[in-house]
């Protein structure tokens, strides 16, 4: 059990991900989170952020042009990925009874931003923890024509990408000693997360009520 504990730990760490498992556990959790319904509480703003602070410092050794290919590829094709699950097997969350690893509330918070942005909610959802999960999958479970869904979800990968990795790196090589404030940084998004969050969920059950 303990065992167990520890891996969640690990995963949620952000910090703790980036120095011990480098750019191919990023990029691999990066695209999960974008896609992977069960991935949902992975980090994502603050790891794409803190991915380009670490590589700005040197501490995440790989040239700034190979960390944003490898977050703007792992996005892009964990949003695909999410989008063929929800067209062929996406019926199968009508009926799903919730669990950890699925709460029908996020699938309904998402539908209310598709109602409020249609197929721009792939370019928005970007920012939005949860509903970047799920938003290729409804986008994929209502037939979103190909074509649509596939030019939001690379200029929303590009965008989060290049505003966070990218910020995240000039952040770090322009004032180094950011590194020590690392917990304050995730603190921050964790903060945005939440409120982003419940806020979500509560217009949605407004809509529904």
């Amino acid at each position: 059990m303990n065992s167990v504990v520890d891996f969640f730990q690990y995963i949620l760490n952000s910090e703790e991900l980036i120095r011990t498992g480098g750019l191919l556990v990023i990029t691999f959790i990066v695209f999960a989170e974008n896609g992977l319904f069960f991935a949902f509480f992975l980090p994502g703003d603050y790891l794409v952020f803190l991915a380009g602070v670490f590589c700005g410092t040197g501490i995440l050794g790989v040239p700034i042009f190979i960390l944003l290919l490898c977050m703007f590829t792992a996005a892009v094709l964990g949003s695909l990925t999410g989008y063929i699950f929800g067209k062929y097997f996406g019926g199968m969350f009508e009926n799903k009874k919730d669990s950890f690893f699925f709460k029908k509330k996020h699938i309904e918070t998402t539908r209310n931003y598709f109602d409020k942005y249609g197929s721009r909610t792939l370019i928005v959802s970007r920012f939005l923890p949860v509903v970047r999960t799920f938003a290729p999958i409804l986008a994929g479970l209502v037939k979103m024509p190909f074509t649509s869904f596939l030019i939001n979800n690379v200029a929303g990968g590009a965008i989060w990408i290049g505003l966070l990795t990218g910020g995240g790196y000039l952040f770090g090589e322009r004032f180094p000693w950011i590194v020590d404030y690392v917990h304050y940084i995730i603190l921050f998004f964790l903060a945005i997360t939440t409120f982003t969050v419940i806020k979500g969920y509560l217009n949605a059950r407004k809509e529904m009520s």
